[in-house]
């Protein structure tokens, strides 16, 4: 970074912003590494999108988080992308350059495999079919991110079928798609069942699905952290599953973030897992 003693100041734009556990991630090291900076929330309305982000440079930020439903529209506002987030086609980080410019960055994918890894170190993409529930931008990182993990099947269903067949053409070698109607026969044999919508969350309804062609085997992923267990991770708990909740994502997704707006590499503590679950 340019200056040792210059107070960096980053943040999470989006909107709704509140409900976001980021602030406490990032000024948890912030605090431990003893930067002078801050990250807060910025919660900006659709319409003033273009100008909160072209604002960044100009207010001499270190750069911030996007999240929904600002995701793509941000994307299109950068000077620069890393080849990975044009191929999930969202950012979910800006970084801003000495120079002024802004690259866009989308970590999500490197997150969420790293919080498989932290569930199950022996985790393999390649293990067996994998089901998705979901096309949207988080489906998008997620698909992407298990095929460069090596995927060799992985099942792809959403409500509208056009959708999840735009998301498969990333690779229709690997990405078959499935109608709704199908998605409980989906799961059978598959090595791991993923979640990426919204259904479950704090005020939504749980996601329609029913386990039994489920193998008990089977790992099962969902991307929400808002509860900590959702419906669907709950019947796999009774069933036996091994399972991993949206958290993990949140806080790996996060190092390489901070890392570029702050100049230091982060750790995932105890402490940090505590002081986030407190919030819950």
């Amino acid at each position: 970074m340019s200056d040792s003693n210059q107070f960096k100041l980053a943040g999470i734009m989006g909107m709704p912003v509140f409900q976001s556990r980021s602030p406490i991630i990032h000024n948890y090291w912030i605090k431990k590494h003893n930067i002078k900076g801050a990250y807060g929330h910025f919660p900006v309305q659709i319409d003033n999108v273009e100008t909160a982000i072209r604002g960044l440079s100009a207010l001499g930020l270190a750069g911030c988080n996007i999240t929904q439903p600002h995701k793509l529209m941000a994307m299109k506002m950068m000077d620069e992308l890393t080849p990975l987030a044009k191929r999930i086609g969202a950012i979910n980080c800006i970084v801003v350059q000495p120079d002024g410019s802004l690259h866009g960055f989308n970590n999500d994918g490197f997150g969420y495999i790293q919080s498989l890894k932290d569930v199950t170190p022996a985790w393999r993409a390649d293990a067996g079919p994998i089901t998705v529930i979901g096309a949207g931008g988080a489906a998008r990182a997620v698909v992407i991110s298990l095929l460069d993990q090596g995927a060799t099947e992985i099942r792809l269903i959403n409500r509208t079928r056009a959708k999840a067949e735009e998301l498969a053409a990333a690779d229709p070698t690997v990405v078959k798609t499935y109608d709704w109607s199908e998605r409980n026969a989906a799961l059978e044999g598959a090595a791991m069942l993923v979640n990426t919508t919204n259904q479950g969350m704090y005020g939504q309804p749980p996601l329609e699905i029913t386990l039994d062609a489920l193998p008990k085997t089977a790992m099962v992923s969902d991307l929400i952290y808002i509860p900590l267990e959702t419906p669907l991770l709950a019947a796999a708990k009774a069933r036996g599953h091994v399972t991993s909740n949206g958290l993990g994502m949140l806080l790996n997704q996060a190092i390489p973030a901070f890392e570029a707006w702050f100049g230091v590499k982060p750790e995932i503590t105890d402490e940090l897992r505590k002081a986030v679950l407190a919030t819950f």
